[in-house]
Order: structure tokens, then sequence, then C-alpha cells
């Protein structure tokens, strides 16, 4: 791969100024691709030297508004071709459903709502999977509380969302855990305050932890992968039902592989995608659990592991050629912020033994944050830290 800078002045437009976010300012920026941020919120992003300009919107949850607010932008600073990056789901399905408008003023890395319904909302994730006859934990959507007593011999369940964005930002949560009929029943009527009856889902929970957890990570078209790696979630936070990875590692798994081709493959997908799944030791199958259609959340670690996520699509945008590229295994990922905390406490309730511990800091080979050529972003995520933690859940 050739930088392009000399070149071409057209650039990158990044939606999310999170940590996502900063991977990919990084990644385009060292190349000297030049970086516009957009964000809701103050971002850790726009301290980074590879930001040329970050712009503070008033809101990028809504669809409309987001789209109203990415072609504002881009008239007012004459942005015209350049590469749209969304970090956020709700970012995603905007870009999808508007995707005709957008590409009139913008390279457009989303595909079409025909593609992305599959991955945005899990039930027909699910129902897609079963007809690809890929693996997928058991999982029932009840309309009312009488239909939620045939499920009560299969406790614990869990209670989680269809679309997830909906149910995040409204509890702070991925998903609850009902020990018993009356926690189902009662978190049932806590899901419904927040979502329509079609959005709850519940599901059978495999047993394990973060450790069983596998992710498929590619740049995918033209219904092949062109470049991948495999990682495991070694830690996460919460423990059980995680929000997000602390700890990552790659790994070959060529098992995963072939079912995330299928899938990929069966909607038609392009650009970058995560294909999460989890190992359950009942029966040894790695079962689905979610597909991000965008970047994730520890895409940073494909640089290191030889898989450079954005820069591939970046120059697929433009009409360049890129090698072929797989990552390598043994590649460590860490989110210092949330892994010190989350390491400690299962040191201490002995989840994890100290010489894993150990060991893992010696695979580390990027930080989602740190970063001693850009190093504004990890001081200024220190300084937000409490506005950006009620911002999350506010």
């Amino acid at each position: 791969m050739t930088a392009m800078a000399a070149t071409n002045s057209t650039g990158a437009i990044i939606v999310g100024g999170d940590h996502p976010g900063l991977g990919i300012a990084r990644s385009l920026g060292r190349r000297g691709i030049p970086v516009f941020s957009i964000d809701d919120q103050y971002s850790i992003s726009s301290f980074s030297r590879y930001v040329r300009q970050a712009v503070r919107v008033q809101d990028l949850r809504d669809e409309r508004k987001t789209v109203e607010a990415v072609l504002d932008i881009g008239r007012r600073f004459n942005l015209a071709n350049w590469v749209l990056f969304p970090t956020r789901d709700e970012t995603v399905a905007a870009f999808s459903r508007y995707r005709a408008e957008l590409a009139a003023s913008f390279r457009v890395t989303t595909p079409d709502w025909n593609t992305v319904q599959w991955a945005h909302n899990k039930k027909n994730t699910y129902e897609l999977a079963t007809r690809l006859s890929i693996p997928c934990p058991e999982t029932f959507n009840p309309k009312t509380q009488d239909d939620l007593r045939p499920l009560y011999a299969r406790l614990p369940l869990a209670i989680k969302p269809a679309v997830k964005e909906n149910f995040f930002y409204a509890t702070g949560s991925k998903a609850w855990r009902a020990e018993s009929a009356s926690d189902l029943r009662r978190l049932f009527g806590a899901a419904r305050r927040h979502l329509p009856p079609e959005e709850i889902l519940i599901q059978e929970i495999i047993p394990g932890d973060g450790r069983q957890q596998f992710s498929y990570c590619a740049f995918f078209r033209d219904g092949v992968s062109h470049s991948s790696l495999v990682a495991q979630r070694l830690r996460q936070h919460p423990y059980e039902f995680g929000r997000a990875a602390t700890y990552v590692e790659t790994t070959s798994l060529p098992e995963i592989e072939e079912l995330s081709e299928r899938f990929l493959k069966a909607i038609n997908y392009y650009g970058l995608v995560e294909v999460e799944y989890k190992l359950d030791p009942r029966d040894g199958q790695y079962k689905l659990l979610d597909v991000n259609a965008r970047t994730w959340g520890f895409h940073g670690i494909g640089f290191p592991a030889g898989v450079d996520f954005p820069y591939l699509l970046f120059l697929d945008q433009m009409g360049e050629e890129a090698a072929h590229c797989r990552g390598k295994a043994g590649v460590g990922w860490m989110r210092l912020m949330t892994d010190v905390p989350t390491a400690l406490i299962q040191l201490l309730s002995r989840r994890i033994e100290a010489r894993s511990y150990l060991r893992s800091l010696k695979q580390v080979r990027t930080e989602s944050v740190f970063c001693k050529e850009d190093p504004f972003p990890f001081i200024a995520e220190l300084a937000l830290l409490p506005y950006l933690i009620a911002k999350k859940y506010s």
C-alpha cells in the first residue's frame, strides 16, 4: 500500500469521535489523508494531530438530523466526494436509509438498507442465520406477559433488544439476565416501557464469559473477504453481557470465517464488518451473536496485525488496488481505561490468574487511545472522563 496524500486531496469524514473514530483518524492521518471529525459531544478525536477539523453538531441520534448535518458540513467545508465513515449503529442506519441522497455528495461506505437491515435488527439476523444453517442462540419474541409462561422452564434467560441502540440509550445496558419467572415478568415489563414488543428478544444464555467470544473482522466485497482477521475477546465489561471489549487478541479460527462469509455473501455485504460469536461448551458450536456493519471498538488491532482496515476501505473507495491481507495471530489490543478496573475485579474474584493477566500485557501491540505519536487524545480522555460517562448514559 502507498500513501495517497501527494496525489489526492480527497479525505475522510468520520462521524463519531470516540475511540473507534480516533482509530480511523490515525489509520488515515498517518498516511497524510485529511480527516474531518463530526460528533454531537466533546470528543477525544478533536484533540488528535490527525484530525484537520472537528465539528460539533446538535444531534447524531436522529437519522434525518444526522444526514442533514453531514450534508451541511460537506457544503460549508467543500468536502465533495470525501469518504464517509460511520462509527455507531444509528449512523449506519441513517447512511443506509438515505444512501442515495448522501451518494450525490460523498463516497458512502455503507451499503443500502436492503443489506444493512439484516445486521441492524437482530431478529432479522437470527432468522437469516437459521435459514443459512448458521448456529445461533435459541431466541424468542414474546408479545405479552402470557407468552412468557412457556419460557419459565428455560431460565435463566437474557432479555435483549433487536435494535440495540434504542435499548442502550434508554437503560445503559446491553442485556438483562432473568434468573426466575418473576425476574422475567418484571424485566419484560421494564423492556416494554422502552421498546415495542417486536424489538424485545428473549434468548438462551450460553455459558461462559468473554473468553468464549470470538469476532470475525473483515473488509468484505464482491461476495468474498478481501482482508480479514479473527480475534478473541479475553476481557470485557460487564463480565457476562459485555458492552465492550477491554482486551482482545488475534487468533486463527477457520470455522467462524466460513460461517461469516456465508452470511455476508447472502446479504451482498460491502465494507468493514465485525461478526461476533460465542462458543457454546454444551455442543461445541460457535453461535452467531451480532453483526456490526461498521468499524468496531477494537478495529485498531488491525494495524499491528497487518490489516489496516480503514485504509483498505479508503483505497477501495478511491478506486485504488490494495494487497489482500490476513491478520497474524497473537496480537493484543487493550482499552486501558476500562481494562484496568475490569482486570482488577477479575483478579480479586479469581476469574483470571495473575500469570494470565501478565501474559496478556506482553501481547499488547496497541492501546485504544494512548499513542506516543498522538498523545493528546489520551490526556483529553482523562480530563473529560466524568463528562464522557455522563453523556454516554444520558
